[in-house]
């Protein structure tokens, strides 16, 4: 048998054979001593580190998940932050703070857990995955739960944020209204000016706004919505006003002129007939009992008096007038009325009681008739649809019918009477005897 016999046949298979574990002795030996292998357990153990890392997986799910409803509803709550200081938001801001809170803690036992359980460990037991597996599930059930109601929270502040939105939405139109309502008063101005009336009062207060433009300008980060929203609003308002006023200003200063040359008119025509009292007094003296006209002895200088502090503060306020003191002059000429319509009714009140004390004692009658009308005519009304009259209404009527009979028989027969204390008391009658009728017709309605 050649040498090449021996390389194949039976012989050579029981040579490989005995030799064969004497080869892979030392590949086993390396592959157990962690020579870069991981070591192989099978069955039970591989199951539960798979468990664990899909417990580990879902646990970083609901980590993300969780973190991703915290900044969105972040971003809410900043936006209500922004324009919305009502109580109702401060609350929500408050909640928003412990929820912050209660993230912060499951965030960080969640991090504990990854940080106890290392799942790619060689000597990874059974136990040990499976008690990984637990603390991650429980890990992301804790995560869930808090990201749960944390969107349901957010689902809460809807009312609040669509609120401000509106009023976010509403800002930089706001900022743009003020400085178009700036330009418009300016503008105005300029056109007023150029119409020779100063306007100094108006140029003030629009440059007052000059601040505010600048916080404007500077803009709601650096000062806040709500902030500027309520600047942009009134600055809005006050250069409207000051535009309108401007724009007005050539009608009002010409107005002025009017009531200047029309008070003045008035003025001169209430002093002519103020020198015509005196002889109105005369005749009452004349005529009439001292009763009748002691009450108006001081109307002349009275009179005399309003109209010469009338003609006063005319003074004033055409002065005013020509130094384009429009408030000062209107203040004046209210005040030139006032003085006018006091010396003008002084004025009046002696005319009309010597025209209506002459027609009184011409015809006395009429008076009396007009009073026993009036009482008579309420008495109906106080018995319409009744067998008597209500006593709440009966007694007044009935005192007024005996204090107009006590009225008339006081003048009747006298020899100098009292007329205008008749006139008076004819009118104290009917007045007691509207107040009943106003009554009943209130009881009527309410029934």
């Amino acid at each position: 048998m050649s040498d090449k016999s021996w390389t194949h046949g039976p012989v050579k298979d029981a040579v490989t054979l005995a030799t064969l574990p004497w080869l892979l002795a030392p590949v086993l030996a390396a592959a157990f001593a962690g020579g870069g292998t991981r070591r192989w357990f099978g069955g039970r153990t591989d199951d539960r580190r798979a468990q664990a890392q899909e417990a580990k997986d879902a646990a970083a799910q609901a980590f993300y998940e969780l973190d991703t409803a915290q900044r969105d509803l972040r971003l809410t709550v900043e936006t209500i932050r922004a324009v919305d200081d009502s109580p109702e938001a401060r609350r929500a801001l408050a909640s928003f703070e412990e929820f912050g809170r209660r993230v912060d803690e499951v965030s960080h036992r969640y991090i504990e857990t990854i940080d106890a359980h290392d799942l790619d460990r060689d000597d990874l037991d059974a136990a040990t995955a499976g008690r990984a597996r637990a603390e991650l599930s429980r890990a992301r059930d804790d995560l869930d739960r808090v990201r749960r109601e944390l969107e349901r929270f957010a689902g809460e502040l809807g009312p609040l944020l669509d609120k401000a939105e509106t009023r976010l939405a509403r800002l930089a139109p706001a900022v743009e209204r003020a400085r178009q309502a700036l330009r418009a008063a300016a503008g105005q101005l300029d056109s007023t000016r150029a119409a020779g009336l100063r306007a100094d009062d108006l140029a003030a207060r629009l440059a007052a706004l000059g601040p505010d433009l600048t916080l404007l300008n500077e803009g709601a980060g650096r000062h806040g919505a709500a902030a500027t929203l309520e600047r942009a609003d009134r600055v809005t308002r006050e250069a409207e006003a000051v535009r309108a006023e401007a724009a007005r200003l050539p009608e009002r200063a010409a107005e002025i002129d009017r009531r200047l040359v029309s008070l003045r008119t008035r003025a001169e025509a209430l002093g002519n007939r103020a020198e015509q009292v005196e002889p109105v007094l005369s005749e009452l003296r004349r005529g009439f009992t001292l009763a009748c006209w002691q009450d108006l002895q001081s109307v002349p200088e009275q009179a005399a008096r309003n109209v010469a502090r009338a003609g006063e503060r005319l003074a004033e306020a055409r002065a005013a007038r020509q130094e384009q003191r429009w408030a000062d002059a209107t203040a004046l000429l209210a005040t030139v009325r006032a003085l006018l319509n006091s010396a003008d009714e002084a004025v009046s009140a002696a005319g009309d009681r010597l025209r209506r004390l002459e027609a009184v004692r011409k015809d006395p009658g009429a008076e009396v008739d007009r009073a026993r009308f009036a009482v008579r005519d309420a008495q109906r009304l106080a018995m319409a649809g009744r067998h008597r009259p209500d006593p709440r209404h009966a007694g007044p009527l009935d005192a007024a019918a005996a204090r107009l009979e006590r009225a008339a028989a006081a003048v009747e027969g006298a020899r100098h009477p009292d007329w205008w204390r008749f006139l008076e008391e004819m009118r104290a009658v009917r007045e007691d005897v509207g107040r009943v009728v106003a009554a009943i017709r209130e009881a009527r309605a309410e029934g």
